[in-house]
């Protein structure tokens, strides 16, 4: 980047192309985190690091705004393009979800309500995890921070339900009839997906979606076995629990084991919720038309949900189309707007509170 460029750069804006020139993937999200805490610390905010690299700067816990400090890999040059009457931030992680990370900072720093950071989103959310394990009491109202589109107020999010099925069966001759493990694979995930078939009209969140993420097998290494090996994932509407989902998966089941090692209950949040109003109000306010989501994947905002009874929306700018692409940009007018969003529904809940 230019120097002429980056001295046109607001304080909001320079903070957002620094983390996103800050290299961050799931596990490596300490130069993120240091790049925070120097902002905070700046605005002369108390700002620390937990245990698992989590950022917090407390303030007043009327409002939490929160988003997560990691990028999955892959290498975006980061630049801004001018186009036409706007500029464009190209880089990882400008969207999913380092600008709804640097409008939540600068928000957080202008209406003095509490932020966190946290790490993992995109592997496991062990930073969310570990904040609702901790002794950290639940805030007035949780604003996630994801892509929705600066004038995109998200309410529903899929759970997750995602394990690991294991089959042995004796090695022979391939011209045999019985099934060998593989085979056993395969026709235990045919008839979960039968279970699961749905209505071509059914909308996709209101589904159960059956996913095979990895799959390996093969003849065992001395020769005596056929072995196979498979990741699955289910994502869960909120009409099913994930118990649900995981008895109809179990039922399926009558050769190998399935070891379930994740489980993300559904969410969904009424529009009609103060941090709901808040934001259709301050969308209005800067000029945009909200639109009310729901997300097909499953986010922080599960997490968060499980634990805490209070309202909470996800928001942020960016088109969540763009997530993990080799294209992932930013407008930096959007990003500019959803901190005006922010600033303006945290006091507008602020002075709900107060």
């Amino acid at each position: 980047m230019s120097e002429s460029t980056a001295a046109e750069l607001t304080d909001a804006q320079r903070l957002l192309v620094d983390l996103v020139s800050t290299p961050s993937p799931s596990g490596e999200e300490g130069d993120a985190a240091a790049r925070l805490v120097e902002f905070f610390e700046a605005h002369d905010r108390e700002v620390w690091v937990d245990e698992v690299g989590n950022v917090h700067a407390p303030a007043d816990d009327t409002v939490l705004l929160t988003s997560h400090l990691d990028t999955v890999p892959g290498d975006v040059p980061v630049e801004i393009r001018d186009d036409g009457d706007d500029r464009t931030l190209w880089g990882r992680g400008s969207v999913d979800a380092t600008g709804s990370l640097a409008a939540m900072a600068v928000a957080a720093v202008a209406t003095d309500v509490s932020f966190l950071g946290v790490v993992g989103e995109e592997v496991d959310s062990r930073g969310a995890r570990h904040v609702i394990e901790s002794d950290r009491p639940a805030p007035g109202a949780v604003v996630n921070g994801e892509p929705s589109g600066w004038t995109g107020i998200t309410l529903g999010y899929r759970g997750l339900l995602a394990g690991t099925y294991v089959a042995t069966s004796e090695s022979g001759h391939t011209s045999r009839p019985e099934n060998n493990a593989i085979q056993d694979a395969m026709d235990w995930w045919t008839r979960v997906e039968e279970e699961f078939d749905p209505d071509e009209y059914l909308p996709v969140f209101e589904r159960v979606t059956c996913k095979p993420v990895e799959f390996e097998g093969g003849t065992s290494v001395d020769g005596l076995s056929v072995e196979a090996t498979m990741e699955v994932q289910l994502r869960v509407p909120p009409k099913y629990t994930v118990d649900d989902v995981r008895e109809v998966a179990d039922g399926q089941l009558d050769i190998g084991t399935v070891h379930w090692y994740d489980r993300v209950p559904p969410v969904m949040e009424s529009p009609r919720t103060r941090v709901a109003r808040a934001f259709r109000a301050a969308i209005r306010e800067t000029g945009g038309d909200p639109r009310l989501l729901r997300k097909t994947g499953t986010a922080d905002m599960n997490v968060f949900a499980s634990a805490w009874d209070c309202p909470m929306i996800t928001y942020g700018p960016g088109d969540s189309d763009l997530d993990h692409a080799p294209d992932e940009r930013l407008s930096l007018s959007e990003y500019d707007r959803a901190v005006d969003v922010l600033v303006d529904a945290c006091e507008r809940l602020v002075g709900v509170e107060g």
